[in-house]
């Protein structure tokens, strides 16, 4: 790998760059609570060569979200099940939005 291939990692949101413990710094948590996010299947971090766990930026905004509502008093797992079902919300509207343009443009055509 070159130093311009890691460059240009930096702006991906989804490659693993930061270790359990940075991360568990940035959202001001613990690695428990980034471990029990991964127990609930709610984000599923990379490994490294040394097994170590890796985040990337995409995960760590979800298990913000998820602290977001931890500390509001919601159950953990209440917490993970509310998060997927928040993103499978956004799909299904992105998806009927496809959906609409598509009919839009063939009403138009006929």
């Amino acid at each position: 790998m070159t130093a311009d291939d890691s460059f240009g990692r930096l702006d991906d949101d989804d490659y693993p760059a930061y270790t359990m413990g940075r991360a568990a710094e940035m959202l001001g948590t613990t690695p428990s609570f980034l471990r029990a996010l991964g127990e609930a299947r709610l984000i599923t971090p990379l490994r490294s060569e040394g097994g170590h766990r890796r985040y990337s930026r995409y995960q760590l905004r979800i298990a913000a979200r998820a602290r977001e509502l931890v500390d509001h008093g919601t159950p953990i797992e209440a917490a993970c099940r509310i998060i997927i079902l928040e993103d499978q919300l956004e799909e299904a509207q992105r998806i009927n939005a496809e959906y609409r343009r598509a009919a839009s443009r063939h009403t138009v055509a006929i």
